[in-house]
């Protein structure tokens, strides 16, 4: 809510602005409210209020666009001179006044938004010369005014709905683009931090490969298939949105089988997941932490090492937890080096539906991710 209202301050601005020149005008007997024409009012506090609140929101643009800023203060200062004088014309429902409105209305939409407003121009101005025809015969040549006040409320609509509708497709219009904006951006982030997951994640298990066929171990075949389902996974699954929570566990699984194929001291590596897979989850989060896990723990102790990763799931919401210990020496660096990676991720994937919570304990670290998948 704070952030939506930083965003469309401007609105707030020119409320506080249009209130402050009612005033002033009412005060000084330049115009004069009639509290019983609702309609009315209500119409002329909402073109007021957009005709002072744009031109506020836009200034940065304004600033570096001159000539439509004159314009736009020429159009502020001929609405106010259009209502000072309806006001001291003293005619009900002066039709020279509607024409006025009307035309600064649609000098102002097709200043702000051009291209938007000469899409549909020949419909709008073909619309308001039948229907100000309609209200010049209606209250002019008919020349009765009690025939005309049966039919004012009606008119006043047809002649104002247009323009509002007008504006409300616009700023729906704007909203979708930005939308749309925003989702490519997000898309490209995402994109990006991908490929930043891969080329660290296969420098390493490649590293670990070498040694093996250095030390011509039997267990490198092994290894050689086990990449290769990851290589596969990784290419192909990785690219997608979303895969099944299963994929994402065999995965984990192969990791953690080249792990302790490398290794030839005693580590403690305990994965226990969920019976539960019939889920949906975005594909090569949970590898980060994994990743850390074995780098900056296992690897900086030569005993009594320790990996315990944890992942269940309940109604719509999987919980994992990965928990590790590390060496002295790892404890004054940068431990868990990639998260900033995950939480740009998962903050662009399931924005307000995950909570991310670490522990650092002497020399124990422990990360806990709570997704709502629903």
């Amino acid at each position: 809510m704070i952030s939506f209202l930083k965003k469309y301050k401007a609105f707030i601005y020119g409320l506080l602005a249009f209130r402050a020149i009612v005033f002033i005008l009412s005060y000084f007997d330049l115009i004069l409210i009639d509290n019983s024409e609702v309609l009315a009012n209500t119409l002329s506090f909402i073109f007021g209020w957009l005709i002072i609140s744009l031109p506020i929101h836009y200034y940065s643009f304004l600033r570096q666009h001159k000539t439509t800023s004159i314009k736009l203060v020429g159009l502020i200062f001929l609405f106010l001179v259009i209502i000072i004088n309806d006001i001291h014309a003293k005619i009900v429902d002066n039709p020279i006044t509607f024409v006025g409105l009307v035309s600064v209305a649609l000098s102002f939409f097709a200043l702000i938004a051009p291209s938007y407003f000469k899409k549909y121009a020949l419909i709008i101005i073909g619309y308001y010369v039948l229907a100000l025809s309609y209200f010049y015969y209606i209250r002019v040549y008919m020349d009765d005014l009690n025939s005309y006040l049966q039919q004012e409320k009606e008119i006043k609509i047809i002649l104002t709905t247009p323009i509002l509708v007008l504006f409300l497709s616009w700023f729906y219009q704007q909203w979708k683009w930005l939308k749309t904006v925003e989702s490519k951006k997000a898309k490209a982030e995402l994109a990006l931090l991908k490929n930043q997951i891969n080329p660290h994640f296969f420098f390493n298990t490649l590293n670990n490969l070498y040694g093996l066929t250095v030390e011509k171990s039997d267990d490198a075949p092994s290894v050689v298939l086990k990449l290769s389902d990851m290589m596969r996974y990784t290419i192909y699954m990785g690219k997608e949105d979303f895969v099944p929570l299963k994929d994402e566990i065999a995965y984990l699984k192969n990791y953690i089988e080249l792990h302790k194929i490398r290794y030839h001291k005693t580590v403690d590596i305990r994965f226990n997941y969920s019976d539960e897979l019939d889920y949906q989850i975005a594909p090569l989060l949970f590898i980060i932490p994994l990743e850390n896990a074995f780098k900056h723990g296992v690897e900086s102790l030569t005993e009594d090492a320790f990996v315990h990763v944890n992942l269940k799931t309940d109604e719509g919401i999987i919980h994992f937890e990965i928990e590790n210990n590390f060496g002295t020496q790892e404890a004054k660096s940068h431990v868990g080096i990639g998260l900033d990676n995950l939480n740009q991720r998962i903050k662009l994937l399931y924005p307000n539906k995950y909570k991310i919570h670490i522990e650092v304990k002497e020399n124990s670290y422990k990360l806990s991710l709570k997704i709502d998948t629903k």
